[in-house]
């Protein structure tokens, strides 16, 4: 596998080519784990990865994922970061941005082809909105799912349960029904909770 990890010298030279051809678009750069990060708002993404993907010194052609984060508890509730590599100078490249739980990010389908699926994917799980996506529509959950199960305010046995009817010969969905003996957890091991004593449990147990 190619390290695309880049010296501290070949970082800064990348970030100050980044500066000079979209420094007016940054609201901060930073390098972590051998690559260079950097920061933007939300209106100016679509711009800014359109340079870094044109411009001759940089050639960032290939968008390797788009990544969600949630921190329900700040305003802006959804960090998005957008994961570059670029062949020409072997190098990756994060660009991040944050967003409120309401607010639309724009699409970047029109500079990079493939944030076609990883949109939807964002928008699935998290409920992140890309604004003028040519077509977003859940893509992992099923069509009638409700809500978005990477969030964190997101129950982990989910809201409904679905499983195949033989007599209807069709998928039911059912709303989540735990057994209240699954409720209960005592949190001893095997070897506890028994009247059984071990040898050299007998101090223990007299206690």
């Amino acid at each position: 596998m190619t390290d695309t990890s880049a010296s501290p010298d070949r970082i800064s030279v990348l970030a100050d080519r980044i500066k000079t051809i979209a420094g007016d678009l940054l609201t901060s750069v930073s390098s972590g784990r051998g690559e260079l990060v950097v920061e933007t708002a939300p209106d100016n993404v679509a711009v800014l990865l359109h340079k870094l993907h044109d411009d001759e010194e940089c050639q960032f052609s290939q968008l390797v994922d788009i990544v969600g984060l949630d921190w329900p508890d700040q305003a802006e509730r959804f960090e998005v970061v957008y994961l570059l590599l670029s062949l020409r100078l072997n190098q990756r490249l994060r660009v991040k941005l944050r967003v409120a739980e309401n607010m639309p990010v724009p699409t970047v389908t029109g500079v990079y082809p493939a944030a076609n699926w990883f949109e939807r994917e964002a928008w699935d799980l998290f409920g992140i909105w890309f604004a003028d996506h040519p077509d977003l529509r859940r893509i992992l959950t099923d069509y009638g799912f409700e809500g978005h199960p990477l969030r964190k305010d997101f129950p982990l046995t989910g809201f409904v349960e679905l499983r195949y009817d033989e007599e209807q010969k069709r998928v039911m969905y059912e709303p989540v029904k735990l057994t209240q003996e699954f409720r209960r957890f005592d949190f001893l091991s095997p070897w506890e909770g028994t009247q059984y004593v071990l040898p050299g449990d007998e101090k223990a147990k007299a206690s």
